[in-house]
């Protein structure tokens, strides 16, 4: 029996010192001196260990982490975790008010703002006021059960102030402190640091061991609910109260503002603080701030059409270019990279930054020793935006073009339609190693442990010419390799045995078939269901597949008709390896989003030249017209746009930046 002052004793202690968080890191006002709460927290370890049947799940001694996971389950969102779309400039959050108010039939609406914390969105599920689950968002509808990671972020409570049943979402993310002591510590041990506080979250909270993500000291923003069911609230300003109310972290920043005007002037006054927050924010999300009004307006499949968020325009710095050195990729395209002093930017230190192509590198006119400005696309990728001229030496020339590849020096040339220009060598050793880091790719053969630098070793010592010739290895001839043991050329040599198991649909991403990803090799895998067969295949046969296309059905002919490749494959079925789909048979999968649209393409493109985008939508089923009506499902819009975007807009079509047509793209664009 364990005596009923003990209990009492326990239970008041819990109770103190959940308060006491409550207090510290939701309210942000401290009543008590840190020493007193770790005397309190002190006697209640000595009790719960004296007395093991006392710990609750709510207990603060929770959160100090459990034994390390073996991995993460996955988890179904009950009600799917929506993206939101993005505006940039104050002319866009005007249209998105117009379409708002004109679905709404009303002249004027009243919209919640709030800070967009540059995080990772997490979705927590209490049980009558207990947590029971946290879970990332993962794809919208699928993500992973990170409970054990979440309870030890102190902001996250394991008791709410009512024993409601409720799923709250919001986003968890590194303060400015935590991250900047992170990395300090991780350079002092000789380890790589984090590009960002994002990436850094993100890392934290998929770490296998809770301690680990306890001691980066994380914290939460909770914004909205699944279901708003068993709030009382009635608007988003309300539930931000509630939640607050309830023992959850809120940002205090938001506002309710109605006219464009207001809306403007809480973007530029939290654009100017920015720097002063002791968090990072990328922008501003408005919502509709009535949930009568928000329901009307209801959703699409991915976004909300009563909430959207305005990107902050890019943060940028000057700096000097040095160099520009070029690379040969997988399909023989070489690319410029500048060379330049270091300098800060969006929280990390930047030295290099693409210069896409020899086109760009003239439309800019980029020339060694120039001052140039540059910005992080996307917060993330660095950018060249402009050449600073009074600033250029006198005796700068123009930069030359390129003629011969960097790495094997065959001449260069630039095919037709293409911006880019290309080393055509088949033997250039640069395209061979790309293409063997390819094929060995976690979508590709999935050949663990067979790293770049193995790669490059195994080539350099001529004991692999292509994919084939890496299933001729043997042990032997892998422990040959500079820090390679009798250990790791066992394992090196049972990844690659596995890897001829792999279903087809691996072998063909491997073979980096020019248009042919993942999905269109799964759609040629489960059609053909054998290589040979495949081998044997007509255009026609293969543009009669579903959402695949004319552009991809020649690609995938001409490479099967190619007598080097024919003698490869042959290598590779002689040296075991599967040629067969292994898996489920072939379902029809939903339409593609770019099938069967009209998609208009205008502006000055930088990741794309007109025809090769063009192509890649055409090869998605898409119909890529030259003109914008009211049929023009999609416009995706450059720089300097001109009067396609001006119809566009007053024919309220979509317009999507070309970052926003990647973004779909890298994501497999289904809808």
């Amino acid at each position: 029996m364990i005596p009923k002052k003990i209990v009492e004793e326990a239970k008041a202690l819990r109770d103190e010192l959940n308060r006491y968080s409550y207090e510290y890191y939701v309210l942000d006002q401290p009543t008590v001196e840190d020493y007193i709460y770790d005397q309190k927290y002190r006697r209640l370890v000595e009790i719960e260990t004296q007395y093991p049947a006392l710990i609750t799940p709510d207990s603060p001694t929770q959160r100090v982490g459990g034994k390390v996971l073996s991995g993460f389950e996955k988890v179904t969102h009950d009600v799917a975790m929506l993206s939101l779309t993005d505006v940039f400039s104050k002319e866009e959050i005007v249209d998105f008010n117009e379409r708002v108010c004109q679905a709404l039939g009303v002249e004027a609406v009243d919209y919640c703002c709030e800070l967009k914390i540059d995080g990772l969105a997490v979705s927590l599920k209490y049980q009558e006021g207990e947590l029971i689950q946290g879970a990332t968002r993962g794809d919208g509808h699928i993500g992973e059960n990170i409970t054990q990671n979440l309870k030890t972020v102190r902001s996250v409570p394991l008791q709410l102030t009512r024993p409601i049943t409720v799923e709250v979402r919001g986003e968890c993310y590194m303060p400015k402190r935590s991250f900047f002591d992170l990395n300090e510590k991780r350079e002092a041990d000789g380890l790589s640091v984090f590009a960002n506080p994002r990436n850094a979250a993100a890392g934290s909270l998929r770490q296998l061991d809770p301690k680990i993500t306890r001691s980066r000291n994380l914290d939460t923003f909770l914004y909205t609910v699944a279901d708003f069911g068993p709030l009382k609230a009635k608007t988003q300003s309300d539930a931000l109260q509630e939640l607050r109310d309830l023992g959850f972290h809120v940002n205090p920043d938001w506002r309710v503002c109605r006219t464009i005007d207001e809306i403007w002037a809480y973007v530029e006054e939290y654009h100017a603080k920015r720097k002063e927050l002791p968090y990072e924010i990328d922008g501003i999300v408005f919502k509709v701030n009535r949930f009568d009004q928000q329901n009307a307006l209801g959703n699409t499949i991915k976004v909300p059409r009563w909430a959207t968020a305005y990107k902050f325009p890019p943060e940028e710095a000057q700096t000097i270019v040095h160099q520009i050195e070029w690379t040969v990729g997988r399909t023989g395209v070489v690319t410029p990279t500048a060379v330049m002093d270091p300098v800060r930017i969006a929280g990390t230190t930047v030295s290099r930054a693409s210069l896409h192509n020899y086109d760009f590198i003239q439309q800019k006119d980029i020339r060694i020793g120039d001052t140039v400005t540059i910005f992080k696309a996307g917060d993330i990728i660095p950018e060249v935006a402009q050449v600073d001229l009074e600033k250029r030496p006198k005796d700068a020339p123009p930069y030359p073009k390129p003629v011969h590849c960097p790495a094997c020096g065959s001449t260069l040339v630039h095919l037709e339609e293409e911006v880019a220009l290309r080393c055509i060598n088949p033997k250039c050793p640069a395209q061979i190693k790309e293409e063997l880091i390819h094929f060995v790719s976690r979508q590709g053969m999935d050949i663990a442990g067979l790293g770049p630098q193995i790669l490059t070793q195994l080539f350099e010592k001529g004991l692999v010419h292509e994919a084939a010739d890496l299933y001729y290895l043997s042990i032997e001839q892998l422990l040959t390799l500079e820090k390679v043991k009798e250990k790791s050329a066992t394992n090196l040599y049972n990844s690659i045995q596995r890897s001829k198991g792999n279903s087809l649909e691996h072998l063909l991403v491997g073979l980096g078939i020019r248009h042919v990803g993942g999905r269109a090799a799964r759609l040629l895998a489960q059609h053909f269901v054998t290589l040979a067969a495949l081998k044997k295949a007509t255009t026609e046969e293969v543009n009669g597949i579903e959402n695949l296309g004319e552009i991809i059905a020649e690609s995938v002919t001409t490479y099967f008709h190619n007598p080097n490749v024919l003698e490869m494959l042959g290598k590779l079925e002689r040296a075991g390896v599967n040629t067969r789909y292994l898996g489920p048979e072939l379902v029809t999968e939903k339409t593609n989003f770019f099938s069967g649209k009209h998609i208009v393409l205008t502006g000055k493109l930088v990741h794309f030249t007109r025809e090769e985008l063009k192509e890649q939508l055409e090869a998605l089923g898409a119909d890529v017209t030259g003109s914008v009506s009211k049929k023009t499902d999609l416009v995706i819009a450059g720089s300097d746009p001109g009067s396609k975007y001006t119809k566009a807009v007053e024919l309220k079509r979509p317009i999507w930046s070309e970052e926003e047509l990647l973004d779909h793209l890298n994501k497999g664009a289904d809808q």
